[in-house]
């Protein structure tokens, strides 16, 4: 499931905004970095998942370390609120790349569907385009929301039939890339290409971004953390082979897209993968590996929706959210309006641009779900009575924690600052939110 969700359609959509942010193959340090990030922040997930193995994640953590003080109410809240704003615009970035690989089979997609224009005396022109593609993405979350609308049991041994295809279709895109590699295109640097000025920081910071959020889910096994077996065996060693596995996967598959097209067609390939199997064997191979990744797409989105309405659901359950969240479905026994919540929600945000939508779902997370682990982390170590429970300890503590948390804010600091305000934003609303609710609660 971890692996499944870390690639799912978020490299084959994301490796030429990748190279655009550094111009080139230097946008390679990028990975280089977000590895380290990942694998440090890794240890922090692994720490407290041995710790504290339940379902709900980052939500169940905040629980066991705060339990029921304002400070605890109010992290568990936020998380979940968040989770509203960040989790289905991450699904839905998956559906949007699905839709744009199956426009390398129906160009067509591409057109709009409808097109809105008008001019208003006070707002200024209105120009509102949607795509059928947009429709398309739109069309797969609802058939993603259906087939995980079923118990763990039977939605686990489908989770491993499209991890089964997701393997596939990645190494047959490094393989087929190595073949052929150059290393003359491979490291086609442009002039002045580690001179180190702003604009390259701030592309470090964008390159970064493009690759915490293709590593994404390295830790989606700890939102089920009720239905895994051994869970302070299994969800560290499931979260560490996690990151470790597909950052190797990831760079190879970058070398090897880079040792066949020159970057500077990459950065203008809205279809990656399908351009290189083009390049390289034909329209017939293109075509199946289109195919191949429309199913690693499908088992990235469905181990996103699977996990992630577990999130409300397990807030909701201990009286931290919404309670109406916490019913489950009378002959199935899973979170069935939780679900169709995320499913729903996630099926709007299909209507946003791709680029808009990953930043976004970054800097609405990052600040309390990532930052505010890594401060749980160093707060645990100061409880004695906490401390007796770590199963697991990161090595080298503090140093991975510390190395998580620059990572972290590094990205959110070198965010365009529409995102910056949507993800302070959805904060204070969400703090205003709970001041009101948390009254009602407790009058």
């Amino acid at each position: 499931m971890n692996m499944a969700m870390m690639v799912g359609i978020g490299p084959f959509i994301t490796i030429p905004a990748f190279v655009a942010t550094l111009g080139g193959p230097r946008a390679m340090v990028g990975w280089l970095l977000g590895a380290a990030v990942a694998l440090a922040d890794g240890l922090v997930w692994s720490e407290l998942a041995a710790a504290f193995p339940g379902s709900g994640g980052t939500y169940h953590f905040f629980d066991a370390v705060y339990g029921q003080s304002r400070t605890g109410r109010l992290l568990k809240f936020l998380f979940t609120w968040q989770f509203l704003f960040s989790g289905p615009l991450e699904i839905a970035s998956g559906a949007i790349g699905l839709a744009q690989y199956v426009g390398f089979l129906w160009p067509t997609l591409k057109r709009a569907a409808w097109h809105v224009r008008a001019a208003d005396p006070t707002l200024g022109a209105l120009d509102w385009r949607v795509t059928w593609g947009q429709l398309l993405a739109m069309a797969l979350m609802m058939a993603i929301t259906k087939l995980a609308y079923r118990r763990i049991e039977v939605a686990g041994r489908l989770m491993v039939a499209l991890w089964a295809g997701m393997l596939a279709t990645v190494a047959w895109v490094i393989a087929a890339g190595l073949a052929r590699f150059d290393p003359g295109l491979a490291w086609d640097f442009p002039p002045d290409a580690w001179r180190l000025d702003r604009t390259s920081l701030l592309g470090l910071g964008g390159a970064l971004a493009i690759a915490m959020y293709d590593l994404l889910g390295y830790y989606q096994v700890c939102y089920l953390g009720d239905e895994v077996s051994d869970p302070a065996r299994t969800l560290p060693r499931s979260i560490l082979t996690s990151v470790i596995a597909v950052s190797m996967a990831y760079l190879a598959m970058n070398l090897s897209i880079l040792g066949v097209l020159p970057w500077r067609a990459v950065i203008v390939s809205e279809h990656i993968a399908s351009d290189l199997m083009l390049r390289l064997h034909g329209a017939s191979a293109a075509r199946l590996v289109t195919l191949m990744i429309l199913w690693t797409g499908l088992a990235g989105l469905f181990a996103a929706l699977l996990g992630y309405s577990r999130v409300p659901y397990a807030a909701a359950r201990s009286g931290h959210f919404f309670r109406g969240l916490a019913r489950t479905h009378p002959t199935g026994d899973f979170p069935h309006r939780a679900l169709v919540l995320v499913g729903g929600l996630a099926t709007l945000a299909c209507l946003a641009d791709l680029t808009t939508v990953i930043l976004a779902l970054l800097t609405s997370r990052i600040l309390i779900q990532f930052v505010g682990q890594i401060a749980t982390v160093f707060y645990l170590r100061t409880r004695p009575d906490l401390v007796a429970r770590l199963s697991f300890r990161m090595v080298l503590f503090p140093l991975p924690a510390l190395v998580a948390l620059a990572g972290w804010l590094a990205v959110f600091a070198t965010s365009p600052m529409r995102v910056k305000i949507y993800g302070l934003g959805s904060l204070v609303l969400g703090v205003a939110v709970f001041a009101a609710w948390d009254r009602i609660a407790h009058d």
